[in-house]
């Protein structure tokens, strides 16, 4: 299954995005490397959002990245979510048709 983390960043993401840089994409490096992530970044013009694609058997990988994240500890994301995502289409859909 595929579980979207949807990232509500504040205002001036970009401004203070560069201390915590560093040891957010070191824990995503080491979500990716168990399997968890799929894909990761940050939507941009306006960079007011960030969009996490997590596979796995339930949401709670998505969730802890989203609970132990420098980003959200720090203020830099407003609000989170995870939404399940039903992919049907694709090399790597989950429930192909």
């Amino acid at each position: 299954m595929h579980y979207l983390l949807f990232y509500h960043l504040v205002d001036d993401y970009l401004e203070r995005r560069p201390q915590f840089r560093e040891a957010h994409l070191a824990l995503a490096k080491e979500a990716e490397a168990r399997g968890e992530i799929v894909l990761a970044g940050a939507l941009a013009d306006p960079a007011d959002m960030a969009v996490l694609l997590f596979q796995g058997d339930s949401p709670a990988a998505a969730e802890r990245f989203a609970r132990s994240d420098p980003y959200v500890k720090n203020g830099l994301v407003e609000r989170w979510e995870v939404r399940p995502w039903t992919t049907v289409v694709g090399k790597d859909a989950a429930h192909r048709v």
